[in-house]
């Protein structure tokens, strides 16, 4: 699904191609109008500056989901189909209340994606002279990364300017060990030999309280991370593939797409 300003939607179609799985580029007015929103197995918001990220970042494009898609929406989540937010995505998940999608929502935010600290957009594979690692966190909850290991170390890239969540002031610590109990953490930024980056500037390159970078709702088919697995796809996107005696012909963002497709697949 896209609106103006999404501008990851070719890249994210071109994994789906390659998975040999029929997507479709589809803007939100078609499906307002159509109301078919649940003719599709499985939807992805993906990345870019939807209606130029005016207000907050995904704030526009949440509202009109909210008004206009509501009850599908949250009927498609209901129903099992998962929903993958990338970047931008991620942050129309946070505003719909659909991430990190406790009971009290009520379709309101319950989280925040601030801007980033330092301050400023930023586009990197590179932490200092390091890749800017991703450790897994998830024990089996999240149907996007089932095929990967817990604790593994994916290099994947980031893109954004507001990426820095924010648990509500006062009730930090409740609210992290509420998304660790439910298995709701997906991702966390970490260094190149598995420690956490503990907030540290450029390990954790927005300043995420605990150094997360993607979340899902408690049945596990929500999910929203701020860096972007569909330029992480294919072997070619990878920083050091020239380097390579043997270049990769995949790169990590190949997992996650591919246990989506294996969810929607299963008996």
């Amino acid at each position: 699904m896209r609106v103006g300003g999404t501008n990851c939607d070719e890249e994210t179609r071109s994994v789906f191609d390659e998975l040999e799985i029929r997507s479709e580029i589809v803007h939100v007015k078609t499906i307002i109008e159509k109301r078919n929103l649940l003719d599709y197995h499985g939807l992805v918001l993906p990345g870019g500056f939807a209606f130029g990220d005016y207000v907050r970042a995904g704030a526009i494009w949440a509202d009109l989901l909210k008004d206009e898609l509501g009850d599908l929406l949250h009927g498609f989540a209901e129903a099992g189909r998962p929903i993958l937010g990338i970047c931008n995505g991620f942050q129309v998940l946070v505003e719909t209340g659909l991430l990190p999608g406790f009971e009290t929502s009520g379709g309101q935010p319950e989280i925040a994606l601030a801007g980033n600290v330092p301050s400023g957009y930023r586009c990197t594979w590179v932490a200092s002279d390091d890749f800017l690692y991703l450790k897994h966190e998830n024990s089996g909850r999240c149907v996007f990364t089932r095929t990967i290991r817990k604790g593994r170390l994916l290099r994947i890239p980031i893109a954004h300017a507001e990426g820095r969540i924010l648990l509500p002031r006062g009730a930090e610590k409740e609210y992290f060990e509420r998304l660790v109990n439910s298995d709701q953490i997906v991702f966390r930024f970490a260094k190149s030999d598995g420690s956490y980056a503990e907030e540290v500037f450029p390990y954790n390159p927005n300043g995420s309280m605990w150094d997360i970078a993607g979340i899902c709702n408690k049945s596990g088919t929500v999910m929203g991370l701020m860096p972007h697995p569909e330029r992480a796809y294919f072997g070619h996107q990878l920083p050091d593939w020239t380097k390579r005696q043997r270049p990769l012909a995949y790169g990590d963002g190949k997992m996650i797409f591919e246990s989506m497709i294996n969810h929607i697949l299963k008996p």
